[in-house]
């Protein structure tokens, strides 16, 4: 196999039905990157209906339209929300329960990163990636766990980073809000699973979307791809297919567990 073979990306990966009868909510799903295929993977995997959020509400609203361009029969709803802002999540969750008629997986993919040298950061930069990506996975997780706890079912999928894991120059904020992730992941998933509920991460290293390209430095998205086992970034709709096997029933015995969809770990 020849090192063109082995970066040449996949072909798509159809649905197998694996959340069907399923509403779904996702957070940060506007535009082009996980949460967005994401929310077209459940779709495809037959829920009867989802809610996507983001902040950005023209975005959230286009995307919404391309999700119903599909063809499919969920029924398909946006909210826009800032999940910093605790009225806001409260707000989203409420509006999800009542349109979805109660939320049965929801998928915490909200997070900010950015590159800044440790001397150079200041606290708000420090404090905002925290915000959004950590903390704000708590707030999501902590709203929804309310309603799910009563039915005593639900799934919640979170997303991590292997920079949870590695280390990487110019990413303290990033790696430690997403490390966070993961061990909020755990003890909030050994909690919820005395409920009948399921909470685990995924890991993903690089996925390639149109606003990665424009964000990354000169030469650095090549550097970053040339360390991937695959020799290539993830497609985006490769670390959703993950969230929908951790979503679905196949990971029924999953609890608090962070699944790398990367072949890097340290």
């Amino acid at each position: 196999m020849t090192d063109d073979t082995i970066a040449t990306s996949p072909a798509y990966v159809e649905g197998h039905r694996l959340l069907r009868g399923r509403s779904v909510l996702i957070t940060a799903a506007a535009g082009v990157g996980i949460g967005f295929a994401a929310a077209k993977k459940a779709i495809e995997e037959g829920c009867r209906a989802i809610m996507i959020s983001d902040i950005h509400e023209r975005r959230l609203t286009e995307a919404a339209d391309r999700l119903r361009a599909l063809g499919h029969e969920a029924d398909v709803y946006s909210h826009v929300c800032n999940v910093t802002k605790e009225d806001e999540v409260q707000a989203l969750v409420d509006a999800a329960e009542l349109k979805l008629g109660g939320i049965d997986v929801l998928i915490n993919n909200a997070g900010l990163g950015g590159f800044k040298l440790v001397t150079e950061m200041t606290d708000e930069e420090w404090g905002q990636v925290l915000d959004v990506t950590l903390t704000g996975t708590m707030r999501m997780t902590r709203a929804a766990l309310k309603k799910m706890i009563p039915r005593k079912r639900g799934a919640i999928v979170n997303n991590a980073s292997v920079l949870g894991w590695r280390a990487q120059k110019g990413q303290s904020h990033y790696a430690a809000a997403k490390a966070g992730v993961m061990a909020f992941t755990r003890c909030s998933g050994v909690e919820a699973a005395e409920h009948g509920i399921r909470i685990n991460a995924v890991s993903p290293s690089i996925a390639m979307h149109e606003f990665l390209k424009k964000a990354a430095g000169p030469g650095e998205l090549e550097k970053l791809m040339s360390q991937e086992a695959f020799g290539r970034a993830a497609e985006v709709w490769e670390i959703a297919n993950v969230m929908m096997f951790l979503a679905s029933d196949y990971a029924g015995y999953m609890v608090g567990e962070t699944v790398s969809v990367s072949s890097q770990r340290g």
